[in-house]
């Protein structure tokens, strides 16, 4: 079975003193319509941190900073095994534009499930609850 490793930006904010992280709904490709914690594959050499650094520059135009890994998920999809490094993530600069993505919102403990996860960032949810 196909492998691919990719890393997610868990992107952490504080509203009005409610902690949200960001949600996007892919624009493209077999998932289309589905929502993920934005991110994607890790180039040759690059570590999860430098790699989610770079994606979300290149998906969002926006910088952050790799906090620290939150938890590695691996899912089995019908053609290729998914390897998840899913990292907390906070603003350096940047409005978050969606550049690939089709919709995107903020999430907070209570809104969270309100969205249709992809099956693979469904077993990071607990996780990310603890941290909201």
């Amino acid at each position: 079975m196909k492998q691919v490793t990719v890393s997610g930006a868990i992107i952490l904010r504080e509203n009005n003193g409610i902690k949200e992280i960001f949600a996007t709904q892919r624009g493209y490709g077999d998932f289309k319509g589905g929502w993920e914690i934005p991110g994607g594959k890790l180039e040759p050499g690059e570590t999860p941190e430098q790699c989610i650094v770079r994606e979300i520059k290149e998906e969002l135009a926006t910088e952050v900073k790799a906090e620290k890994i939150l938890g590695v998920v691996d899912y089995d999809y019908p053609t290729f095994h998914l390897t998840m490094h899913c990292i907390l993530c906070t603003i350096v600069s940047g409005d978050l534009k969606l550049l690939e993505h089709e919709a995107a919102k903020w999430v907070n403990k209570e809104t969270l499930h309100s969205v249709d996860w992809l099956p693979a960032d469904q077993l990071i949810l607990d996780k990310i609850e603890e941290i909201l």
